[in-house]
C-alpha cells in the first residue's frame, strides 16, 4: 500500500516532461508510471493534479539565515530559519543551502565552524538544508585549507572564497582571500572532490573605486554599479576560471551580474571544463536604473544590478547552459532595514526573494522567453542539486528519489503583493503578474501545503549529507 499517489499532472521527470502518475510511500518516490497504471485503492490518499504542472521540490543554493555574523555587518537581521524556510515552502522551494563563516569564534576551525552553524538548524527548519563553508581571509590557514578532505567527509563538499572586501566600513570583516590561497584550496578541491563557489571581484579596483567616489562625493547608493563594475568582475571572473582550469577544481562563479562574467564561464565551459555560474533572480528582474528610485536600494544585492544588456545576456544565459543556477542571495529583512542605508558603503545585501524565486522565473523564463520548461525545472531545481552533491536525492523526480514535490498551478493570473507573502513587509517584486503558483507541496512524502493549509512543522527540515558526482566534478553540466 502506498501513503500517496499523485495523478494526472504533466510531470517534468529526468530532463522529460510527460503524463505520468506519482507513487510515494514514506519519504520516498517508488514508481513512476503511465496515466492508470496506479489506482486510488492503492494508496492512503490520492492528489489529482489534472491541467498542473508537476515538478521537484526547488533546491535553492545561495540563502544567509540571520544568525549574529549578518546581524554585526548589516544590523539587526529580523528573519531565522523559521522565516526563511516557511517562505521558502510557500513558494515551492524545498531544499536551501545557508553559509557557514569560518570565524575566530570557532577558532578558525572549518569542520568545526560548519557544524555549529548548520546546529542552528535543528528544529527550526521548515525544509531541508545544509551549508558551503565559507573560507574568509583569515581563517584560509594551511591548516584549513588541509581540511577540505574532512569537509568532504562531513558532507559539506562546498566551500565558498571571495576575491575582494566589501566597502571601507567599520566592522566589517575581511573576506578576501589571495592568490595563492585561491590556487592551494583549488588544488585540494581538484584532489579530493569538492566545489568551489567564488563571489568573484577584483579588489584593487573594488576599493580604488570606492576612494574616488568619497574623493568626488559621489557615494549615493545607485553608484555601485560602477564601483562593483563589469570590469572587475570581468577580470576577476577569468583569472578565477583559469585557476580553476590549471588546478583541474570544479567551481561557480556565484551571483554572477555581467555579461562578462557570462562570456568567461561559457568560454571556459565551451573547451570542456567543469566551470560554472550562478546568478541572482534580482538582476534577471531589474537593471540599474531601478537603483535611482527613492528606494532603489531595495533592488540591490552584492556585487550590483548591472545595464539592460547585462540582464538580458543573464536571461541568455540561463537559456543556453552558460548558466545554470537561478538563486536569490536571499536574506530576511525588513522594509525599514533594506533602505536604511543610503550610500554606496553602506546599502545592505540581500533580498526576500525566497518565496517568488519559483513563480516569476515560470512566468519571465517559460511563459515570456519561451524556455522550455524542462530547462526552467534544471536552473531551480536540478543543477543546484548536482553542483552541490544533492542528486538524485534532490531535484529530481525518479524512483528513488526523496518525495519533494510541487503541484503548480499554471492557470493563474495573479499579481504579486508583500501582504501575500511570509517574509516580512516589503517585496521589489510588489505588483508583478505571475503565471503560476505553487497549489501542493510535499517534503520527504509529508504534504506540507494543500488548498492554501499550512501543515508544515520546525522539526520537518533535515540535513542533507552531500557529495558531488565524479561526473559533475570532471566535465559541465
Amino acid at each position: 500500500m502506498l501513503d500517496l499517489i499523485i495523478k494526472g499532472g504533466k510531470v517534468v521527470a529526468n530532463g522529460k516532461i510527460g503524463l505520468w502518475d506519482i507513487g510515494i510511500k514514506g519519504e520516498t518516490i517508488v514508481s513512476v508510471e503511465c496515466p492508470g497504471t496506479l489506482t486510488d485503492d492503492d494508496a492512503l490518499k490520492t492528489i489529482d493534479a489534472s491541467d498542473k504542472l508537476v515538478i521537484p521540490g526547488g533546491v535553492e543554493a545561495h540563502t544567509h539565515v540571520g544568525f549574529s555574523h549578518l546581524s554585526s555587518v548589516w544590523g539587526n537581521v529580523t528573519a531565522g530559519p523559521e522565516d526563511l524556510s516557511i517562505a521558502a515552502l510557500w513558494g515551492g522551494t524545498t531544499t536551501m543551502m545557508d553559509f557557514a563563516k569560518v570565524d575566530q569564534d570557532k577558532n578558525w576551525n572549518a569542520l568545526r565552524a560548519v557544524q555549529d552553524h548548520v546546529k542552528n538548524f535543528e528544529g527550526r527548519m521548515y525544509i531541508d538544508y545544509s551549508a558551503h563553508v565559507s573560507y574568509l581571509g583569515p581563517s584560509t590557514t594551511p591548516e584549513n585549507i588541509g581540511q577540505v578532505k574532512d569537509l568532504i567527509s562531513a558532507g559539506f563538499p562546498s566551500i565558498k572564497v571571495y576575491t575582494t572586501n566589501h566597502a571601507p566600513m567599520p566592522n566589517r570583516p575581511v573576506t578576501m582571500i589571495n592568490t595563492g590561497q585561491l590556487v592551494a584550496i583549488m588544488e585540494q578541491a581538484a584532489k579530493h572532490g569538492a566545489m568551489i563557489a567564488i563571489h568573484s571581484e577584483d579588489d584593487e579596483i573594488v576599493q580604488w573605486n570606492y576612494q574616488m567616489a568619497q574623493l568626488t562625493e559621489s557615494t549615493e547608493w545607485w553608484r555601485l554599479p560602477q564601483i562593483r563594475s563589469n570590469i572587475s568582475e570581468d577580470l576577476s571572473v577569468r583569472k578565477c576560471v583559469r585557476i580553476a582550469e590549471l588546478t583541474g577544481a570544479a567551481m561557480y562563479i556565484v551571483h554572477t551580474s555581467s555579461k562578462e562574467g557570462v562570456e568567461a564561464i561559457a568560454e571556459s565551459r565551451a573547451k570542456g571544463y567543469p566551470v560554472d555560474g550562478e546568478t541572482i533572480l534580482l538582476y534577471c528582474s531589474f537593471n540599474s536604473e531601478n537603483y535611482k528610485e527613492s528606494d532603489g536600494m531595495k533592488y540591490h544585492t552584492y556585487p550590483s544590478t548591472k545595464s539592460e544588456s547585462d540582464r538580458l545576456r543573464l536571461w541568455e544565459g540561463l537559456h543556453k547552459g552558460d548558466l545554470n543556477i537561478l538563486a536569490t542571495d536571499a536574506i530576511g529583512t525588513s522594509y525599514k532595514q533594506k533602505t536604511s542605508g543610503r550610500t554606496a558603503f553602506d546599502v545592505q545585501g540581500g533580498n526576500n526573494g525566497i518565496e517568488i524565486r519559483i513563480p516569476v522565473a515560470y512566468t519571465e523564463g517559460v511563459v515570456k522567453q519561451g524556455m522550455p520548461v524542462e530547462r526552467f525545472v534544471d536552473i531551480v531545481a536540478t543543477n543546484p542539486a548536482k553542483l552541490l552533491g544533492m542528486y538524485p536525492q534532490k531535484g529530481c523526480i525518479a524512483v528513488g528519489s526523496d518525495a519533494d514535490i510541487v503541484i503548480l498551478d499554471t492557470s493563474v493570473n495573479r499579481k504579486i503583493t508583500y501582504s501575500d507573502l511570509h517574509l516580512n513587509d516589503y517585496t521589489p517584486w510588489e505588483g508583478w503578474e505571475v503565471k503560476c503558483w505553487p497549489s501542493t507541496v510535499t517534503l520527504r512524502g509529508k504534504i506540507m501545503i494543500e488548498d492554501n493549509q499550512f501543515f508544515g512543522d520546525p522539526s520537518d527540515g533535515k540535513i542533507v549529507k552531500r557529495k558531488i558526482s565524479s561526473a559533475v566534478l570532471a566535465k559541465p553540466l
